[in-house]
């Protein structure tokens, strides 16, 4: 039995925080496969495989709201416990009360949740980046093919537009090759 439930009266708080690292490891790999999937297609310009995986993005998403709602209320338990308001509450604070075992566990689990969501935030970062370039590429080939059309939805709506005159030597050209 862990002291915190010698200490509060609240014998499932070390428990449940256990069983809630494990809950938001799952889903930070679950939103890690997605995302790196999601590359592939990018890479890959397989639109459907995107439009695929962007669903299943923001279902996990979904799943990610109750896992939240879970941490909030664990966050609430354990200020109570502490003394302390439920934004205040640090894992540091929390494994005094817990047995050597579990206190390791705990920072472990945390460790790798950290370290999972880094990832997750650099690779959908990198995700962004490919798909505003795909965009702005996609973007130039439609200002190729009609000039005088206006943006196609692509653009930065923030962006001031240029559009080029179309001259009789430019128009419909996407290469202009000479040897």
């Amino acid at each position: 039995m862990s002291t915190v439930a010698l200490q509060n009266g609240d014998p499932l708080l070390t428990g449940d925080l256990l069983v809630h690292l494990d809950a938001q490891i799952g889903s930070a790999t679950r939103l890690l496969a997605i995302v790196l999937a999601q590359s592939a297609a990018i890479r890959a310009r397989d639109v459907d495989g995107v439009v695929r995986e962007v669903s299943a993005f923001q279902a996990e998403l979904e799943r990610r709201t109750r896992l939240e709602e879970d941490r909030s209320r664990l966050l609430t338990r354990a200020g109570a416990a502490l003394g302390v308001a439920p934004g205040a509450v640090t894992l540091t604070q929390l494994t005094p009360r817990m047995t050597i075992a579990e206190a390791e566990l705990a920072h472990t689990r945390s460790a790798e949740l950290q370290g999972l969501l880094a990832e997750l935030t650099h690779e959908h970062t990198c995700n962004q980046a490919l798909m505003r370039q795909e965009l702005a590429f996609l973007d130039h080939l439609l200002r190729l093919v009609d000039p005088e059309a206006p943006a196609a939805g692509y653009a930065n709506p923030a962006a001031p537009t240029r559009p080029s005159p179309p001259t009789a030597q430019s128009s419909y050209r996407a290469l202009d090759l000479r040897a």
